[in-house]
């Protein structure tokens, strides 16, 4: 029996059915930016990653750094529990994370670093950080939280309320998560008008007025929402966020898990606006894709205020993972040295370049860039398996999902490597959603 077949008869794949037909293919092997994959028929494929395993291996597969930093650490010890412990690896993180943090001399600094097992696990803290500030501060009642349509935040269960409730993935379990206010999905950056921002910001204002006296906090995934439409929006809107949140005493979370890192062209998406949070949630890209590990940064009041009442609430048995933390200081440190910003603007431009012909397609609706993220929107949903393999033949590894079909490359990827992505996402489009265009080469 072939791994493929074994693993169809126990286990069970993100966002999937458990399926003996579920299409799978196997990781022999992985090195930069290259996966070496085999199929049900046993035949062989080397392809571009260009998901980098869902926007979190930046610096590509067996980075010399990262795994001598992994190797470093196992000959210390791999795992020590947090509660009552510390270790030198989650406290050079910690620190590092608070020097890289966005920052403005007029507001509070992000100051204090929660480590978490996953980005779903953080925005759990950040809302609980959240609601134990306002009750700290004489506000108990204030408990419910203002959202963007269009955001997603995550899977475990507070993570799904404050996600897009109709479009997003968690519209089955409306009785299972307590409902959240939401506000209209920002503009599109590219089409977005100064009366439209300005139509936005009176909707959004309007309905914190509303609640402002049940509200807690406002969320958002600043500039980019990511796997709710990897829609782009306007820098102004975030600012607007934290005008809002100020002015009802709100605490204003913003989720870089998918931003974070300079995946978008800056360090943090909140940095496009000029915007510091009361509380930052990351993860993702935190270790390059080596570990599970993220962490939720907040206000030195926040703290301050949450401690004076008593305990945050909450203790992964995994909190802090050594081998976790030393990879991710690593990581951080390729992104301190500073050449992931000409990557990045390398990447994007490929990609804009690469993805343009598709424009001409009847079936795309839109192709956006920003960052290291290029996007085909189709005007239907995707065939996701027959897209996958149809980029497959082409040597690209693509991971379509509604009407889109993305990538978000590793940030060590060649302009060799970008064209080969755009033109396996433009070939893969052409095959399987025929008769869009003629002349464009399959």
């Amino acid at each position: 029996m072939s791994l493929i077949d074994r693993d169809r008869a126990h286990l069970w794949h993100p966002y999937a059915p458990a399926s003996p037909r579920l299409p799978l293919w196997e990781v022999e092997d992985a090195e930069g930016v290259t996966l070496r994959i085999m199929d049900d028929d046993g035949a062989r494929h080397e392809v571009v990653d260009a998901m980098s395993s869902w926007w979190s291996a930046i610096h590509g597969y067996r980075n010399p750094l990262l795994d001598a930093a992994a190797r470093r650490q196992l000959t210390r010890f791999s795992h020590v529990m947090f509660g009552g412990l510390t270790h030198e690896p989650a406290v050079e993180l910690a620190e590092r994370l608070v020097a890289m943090a966005p920052a403005d001399p007029s507001r509070p600094a992000l100051e204090r670093v929660f480590l978490a097992d996953s980005g779903s696990v953080s925005v759990e803290v950040a809302l609980k950080l959240a609601v134990q500030f306002q009750a700290a501060s004489g506000r108990p009642r204030r408990q419910r939280f203002l959202a963007l349509r269009g955001g997603y935040h995550g899977d475990t269960t507070g993570a799904m309320s404050v996600c897009d409730p109709v479009d997003g993935m968690h519209a089955a379990f409306g009785g299972l998560v307590d409902g959240q206010v939401f506000a209209p999905r920002p503009p599109a950056a590219a089409t977005a008008t100064r009366e439209g921002i300005d139509t936005w910001h009176d909707m959004v204002a309007g309905l914190a007025r509303i609640h402002a006296d049940e509200l807690a906090g406002i969320i958002a995934e600043p500039v980019l929402q990511g796997a709710g439409g990897m829609h782009a929006y306007p820098p102004e809107c975030v600012r607007i966020l934290r005008d809002i949140a100020d002015r009802h005493g709100l605490v204003l979370i913003l989720d870089e898990i998918a931003t974070g890192f300079g995946r978008t062209g800056e360090l943090f998406a909140a940095d496009h606006a000029g915007v510091v949070p009361d509380i930052l949630c990351v993860g993702k890209a935190l270790t390059g894709g080596y570990l599970t590990l993220a962490a939720a940064l907040c206000t030195g009041e926040i703290a301050r205020t949450v401690s004076s009442a008593g305990p945050l609430l909450h203790g992964p048995t995994f909190m802090g993972n050594p081998l976790a933390c030393a990879v991710a200081n690593a990581s951080l440190g390729i992104l301190a040295a500073g050449g992931w910003r000409q990557d990045v603007r390398r990447i994007g431009e490929g990609l804009a370049c690469g993805l343009a012909p598709a424009k001409a397609f009847d079936i795309v609706a839109d192709v956006r860039t920003i960052g290291a993220v290029g996007v085909v929107e189709l005007a239907h949903p995707v065939d996701v398996p027959a897209v996958t393999r149809a980029a497959i033949r082409r040597g690209v590894w693509l991971r379509p999902f509604r009407n889109l079909v993305y990538t978000m490359p590793p940030y060590v990827s060649t302009a060799a490597d970008v064209e080969r992505i755009a033109a396996g996402m433009i070939g893969a489009i052409s095959e399987v959603h025929s008769g869009i265009h003629e002349g464009v080469p399959a």
